[in-house]
């Protein structure tokens, strides 16, 4: 047994576009995962609807996802 204690290390690579949108390169994945904001996200932070540049899903919706619902 090795004794490092790092079992995986994920290589992600996060480009802010504009404004909320991000794109993530994410391993497994063939294309790359678009983020932003949303309805009441966006209003929760007061984002404007005209400069909002896209409608996604946010990180804490993949979040919420990734832990089961």
């Amino acid at each position: 047994m090795s004794d490092d204690p790092v079992v995986y290390r994920s290589s992600v690579h996060i480009q802010r576009k504009k404004g909320t949108l991000r794109v993530a390169n994410l391993p497994g994945e063939p294309q790359p995962v678009f983020f932003s904001v949303h309805g009441a996200i966006a209003k929760h932070y007061g984002v404007p609807a005209d400069q909002l540049p896209e409608s996604h899903a946010a990180t804490l919706d993949y979040v919420v996802a990734a832990a089961g619902g």
